[in-house]
């Protein structure tokens, strides 16, 4: 049978082209193939696949990987990587414990919305951190009506709103004043962006809900999916979001917990 791995890298990171030879060479000399081009990835129904890169080359990569079953090890080479399972130091090392079986893999919550104009299904789209509603630079406040399994819940009056998942948890929404939430958590966080309501707090929801989000009030607004294929959402239109019938596939080692990961990433270093 062969032995097939692949790699998604940043290409923008002179380092991680880099180290993506020295991958290839490493791989080579033990008898495995490595490809690079996605469309023979695929074909070759690749063991697993290692993105070089920062959090956002692993979405990338365990996004168009998770219909496909392939699971990703991420090394880090950008700046916070609570994603990314090592750094680029320990990338070897790695390797040869995934050679010999010591991982494991971590399947994590995604979602899938689908953007209703007229009633009708114009578009879908698949994220792994968020979907984010956002304001137009342009316009003022806009308001979103979210609905949970066809109830009204609540309105934001806001710049914006996030709906992510537990790994999205400490991406964008984070930085909003979003809670932390372990990846074990099944549920959907709402968090708005600079709301302009005491009663618009974020909601944590089970994954089972289906969110209903629609425009009440505003022209338009800007919708993105792990934060690209932007489209515009107009007042009366809708975006349903639920959980996703697929999972991605993040391999772990087993070298760090969540809650270590945490105390790294975000330890005030005005304390030191």
């Amino acid at each position: 049978m062969e032995r097939v791995v692949g790699l998604w890298l940043n290409k923008s990171k002179p380092e991680a082209i880099q180290l993506a030879q020295e991958i290839k060479d490493w791989f080579q000399r033990r008898d495995w193939n490595v490809l690079s081009r996605w469309p023979e990835i695929i074909k070759h129904k690749t063991s697993f696949l290692i993105s070089l890169g920062g959090d956002g080359t692993l979405l990338e990569a365990a996004r168009e990987s998770a219909p496909h079953g392939i699971p990703v090890m991420g090394v880090n080479f950008g700046r916070l990587g609570f994603l990314c399972e090592i750094e680029k130091v320990d990338v070897f090392q790695a390797l040869e414990k995934i050679l010999n079986l010591d991982y494991e893999i971590q399947e994590r919550l995604m979602l899938k919305a689908v953007i209703q104009r007229n009633s009708n299904e114009v578009n879908m789209q698949l994220a792994l951190n968020d979907v984010v509603f956002s304001r137009e630079s342009q316009e003022g406040i806009i308001t979103l009506q979210a609905n949970l399994s066809g109830e009204p819940s609540v309105s934001y009056p806001a710049d914006g709103l996030i709906v992510s998942t537990p790994t999205g948890s400490t991406a964008y929404s984070l930085s909003a004043g979003g809670p932390i939430l372990s990846p074990n958590v099944q549920a959907i966080l709402l968090t708005p962006l600079a709301a302009h309501s005491l009663s618009a707090r974020p909601m944590l929801v089970s994954d089972q809900e289906e969110i209903q989000i629609s425009l009440s009030s505003g022209e338009q607004c800007l919708v993105s999916f792990d934060g690209r294929n932007s489209i515009k959402l107009r007042s009366g239109e809708s975006v349903i979001i639920q959980k996703a019938a697929i999972r991605a596939q993040l391999i772990r080692l087993g070298n760090r917990s969540f809650p270590q990961v945490v105390r790294e990433k975000l330890r005030d270093r005005w304390h030191e």
